[in-house]
């Protein structure tokens, strides 16, 4: 049984497909359970996010196309279709991908830190269900030890590289403490949602969304503890906001330079970050001119952005480097227990050997033959039956010009022949 990846992801297939093929979590223990009996599989984790599906376990080499047949059952969906859009990798190059996986190297956004914590989930969710054992959970400890590694010795995920946590980001250099700050959001479509996930995760507790519609503003604020208000409360709010991000559609300027020097003269000149990540803008430039002002568009996040991608992407060489290294140091672990096996056998073989000839020895003592006798009798017997099979192949591997497996064996058995033919030649 070899190790396998199987799947699909943003980068072969589109939305519309990714979500037919998705595992919701209430039935992911089925899932698990039904690939184990179904699908050739010995042993099975599934991932599924937004961006991809991955079974990863242990399947015949033969196999793999059972497992793409039982994804397309379970779901229902025509396997033709899937097998325009699937990959999978095998052994050396599964490990591979799994690590470029659980890296972030495999991302939309490259080096998102989500899909590491999403990784360890669904391996824990598997372990819950039983569909894993000892080989699988070894892989994947060495899997996420080796993605640790790359998280910790690079700046893979260090730069941010969206808008929103670039503006959140930038809050934390004006603002030592994010915990302490209040912020006003302007808008409440999904980069002013992505916006106040980050301001939260960042320490901030005081959060006021102001919509055009009050309904919608409640439906974000009630997620993130936040208080909502409409448009036209903004002046009364601003005195209060230390931190501003504004992402609307509005076709004109939402703040002007007027209602912005009014509220700093209400909060006595303490400074206000504002930042506005629409377009056309919401905040006058004007308002930049304001002392104690900090005001930033979304073309200087998209800059810090695109820098932030060139340093990842740099990063990512790095992590290539680190990645090889796991694949290679998962190689040796297998060569090693290939000869951990070997060593076993062929120490079990010759324990079988001398538990014989020793039973025989017995024997012969027990009858009375001498002492000397038995014990060189024993000794030629034993010497005799653990070089037989050696012999034998040396001497075939001689025949057949094999000078590599000649050398393996004088290695094997510690041979020194310039050693032996030094002591020839002097006794002559």
């Amino acid at each position: 049984m070899g190790l396998l990846a199987l799947g699909i992801n943003h980068k072969s297939a589109n939305i519309a497909l990714r979500e037919r093929v998705a595992f919701a979590p209430e039935q992911m223990a089925d899932a698990l359970q039904n690939a184990l009996s179904q699908s050739q599989l010995s042993e099975v984790v599934i991932l599924s996010t937004c961006n991809r599906t991955e079974l990863f376990g242990l399947c015949a080499d033969d196999k793999v196309m059972d497992v793409l047949a039982w994804l397309s059952d379970y779901h229902q969906v025509p396997e033709e279709e899937l097998s325009h859009c699937y990959f999978s990798h095998q052994e050396q190059e599964a490990v591979r991908h799994m690590i470029e996986v659980a890296s972030g190297l495999d991302s939309m956004v490259l080096g998102e830190p989500q899909i590491f914590g999403q990784m360890k989930s669904a391996f824990a969710v598997a372990r819950e269900a039983g569909s894993v054992d000892v080989e699988l959970s070894r892989i994947f400890s060495h899997v996420f030890s080796v993605a640790k590694k790359v998280r910790t010795d690079t700046a893979i995920g260090k730069n941010p590289v969206s808008v929103a946590y670039a503006a959140v980001n930038l809050s934390r250099h004006i603002f030592s403490e994010l915990s302490q700050t209040r912020a006003l959001l302007i808008g409440a479509g999904e980069t002013i949602e992505l916006v106040a996930k980050h301001l939260v995760d960042g320490g901030v507790k005081e959060i006021v969304v102001a919509n055009r519609t009050l309904g919608r503003a409640r439906d974000l604020a009630l997620r993130f503890h936040a208080e909502a208000v409409l448009l036209s409360e903004i002046p009364a709010q601003l005195a209060k906001a230390d931190i501003v991000i504004s992402s609307t559609a509005s076709q004109l300027p939402l703040l002007g330079k007027g209602a912005v020097e009014h509220a700093l003269k209400l909060r006595k000149h303490r400074p206000i970050l504002m930042i506005d990540l629409a377009v056309p803008r919401d905040i006058e430039e004007q308002v930049g001119e304001l002392n104690d002002i900090y005001l930033y568009s979304i073309d200087d996040l998209t800059d810090i952005v695109d820098e932030n991608i060139r340093g990842r992407v740099s990063e990512a060489n790095k992590a290539d480097v680190i990645i090889e290294a796991g694949v290679e140091g998962y190689l040796q672990k297998l060569r090693a227990e290939d000869a951990v096996s070997t060593l076993k056998s062929f120490r079990s073989k010759a324990e079988q050997t001398r538990d014989s000839e020793l039973q025989k020895a017995l024997k012969q003592l027990q009858r009375g033959e001498p002492a000397e006798q038995v014990l060189s009798q024993m000794a030629r017997n034993l010497t005799n039956k653990l070089i037989h099979s050696p012999s034998i192949h040396m001497k075939k591997a001689g025949a057949e010009g094999r000078d590599d497996l000649i050398g393996w064996a004088q290695t094997l058995f510690g041979l020194d022949l310039d050693d032996k033919n030094d002591d020839d030649a002097s006794s002559k």
